[in-house]
């Protein structure tokens, strides 16, 4: 499971533009938002750095937290 940091996420409509940005990478990722923390967890079989990649074209910065 990564878990991301995502400091920009604070809306329904971010959490939407998040999922979709994930999902383009692995369309059966598993994604879950945190809006109060910020966070993102995704369960994917995909590569990190495409992950955070797809997030940060997207317009969203992220850092990794520990598992």
């Amino acid at each position: 499971m990564l878990k991301l940091k995502v400091p920009e996420m604070n809306c329904g409509h971010c959490v939407g533009t998040i999922e979709k940005a994930v999902k383009s990478v692995d369309p059966t990722a598993r994604v879950v938002a945190d809006l109060g923390a910020s966070t993102v967890a995704v369960e994917t079989g995909a590569n990190e750095n495409a992950i955070r990649e797809a997030l940060r074209s997207a317009g969203y910065d992220n850092e990794r937290l520990a598992p």
